[in-house]
């Protein structure tokens, strides 16, 4: 597989060592160079780019700024890695959606870290792709159940978890916590608990609380009000009672 990539820095030697890299890297395709975000959006338009290797500290429009005006390309949009010399970016980074971020000065072995979860990642596209029964009904990569699996975006990589393995969902402003049954912790991802309550199949999992979300089948013990999964108690949220309700009256 070939990854046709730009690289967009307004450092010439940075940019020269960013290309360096891409051209010694066999499955990345170098098919633009750019010294501002500005160019970087003219030369879109001319070629067909799936990642772009892109600095953030740049005049007239930054990395960010173009990273937010690609996301309304939807899920055909390139994929960026960021590099820059400043980590204070880094959960900017990370609610744009990029693969990974790489912090200056990287080298080649660092590079080709970031780059491999690139590869991953298209790889993973095209197994969902060829999957799907029609182009216009290709489910997305960030976040997707694919049969029996949740995909979901943990610390700029994509995590398959086992849907039968999850106990209950637990929103934390911008993060969700997903706990599953068998692991000493909670997976952490930056998602919206709605964005993730669409991709789950409803006759499995419930939405209780605007802070939870639960699996049915893990449900140990149920009350008008209440649910318990192991030794958590979860209160049934005002909203939410009339389809609990339907519910508590399947299950008894």
């Amino acid at each position: 597989m070939t990854i046709n990539c730009i690289a967009v820095d307004d450092e010439p030697l940075a940019l020269g060592l960013i290309c360096a890299f891409i051209q010694q890297t066999p499955f990345l395709n170098l098919v633009g160079r750019y010294s501002s975000a500005v160019e970087a959006l003219g030369g879109l338009q001319e070629h067909k780019v799936d990642l772009i290797f892109l600095d953030i500290q740049m005049p007239n429009l930054n990395g960010i700024e173009l990273a937010r005006v690609l996301d309304n390309r939807g899920p055909n949009k390139p994929r960026i890695i960021f590099t820059t010399a400043y980590n204070q970016f880094a959960l900017e980074g990370y609610k744009v959606d990029a693969l990974d971020y790489l912090l200056k000065p990287f080298n080649y072995e660092e590079f080709l870290h970031a780059a491999n979860k690139a590869l991953n990642y298209a790889e993973l596209l095209q197994r969902s792709n060829n999957a799907a029964p029609a182009p216009e009904t290709a489910p997305a990569v960030t976040e997707q159940v694919e049969d029996d699996y949740l995909f979901i975006k943990v610390e700029y990589q994509l995590v398959r978890i086992a849907l039968s393995d999850i106990l209950y969902l637990e929103s934390l402003k911008d993060y969700v916590k997903v706990y599953l049954q068998n692991a000493e912790k909670a997976i952490l991802t930056l998602s919206s608990l709605k964005a993730l309550e669409e991709k789950l199949p409803a006759k499995r999992f419930m939405r209780v609380h605007r802070s939870y979300i639960v699996s049915l089948d893990k449900i140990n013990s149920i009350t008008r009000n209440s649910l318990q999964i192991g030794k958590i108690n979860i209160t049934v949220g005002d909203q939410y009672k009339e389809a609990f309700s339907q519910f508590l009256r399947r299950w008894v």
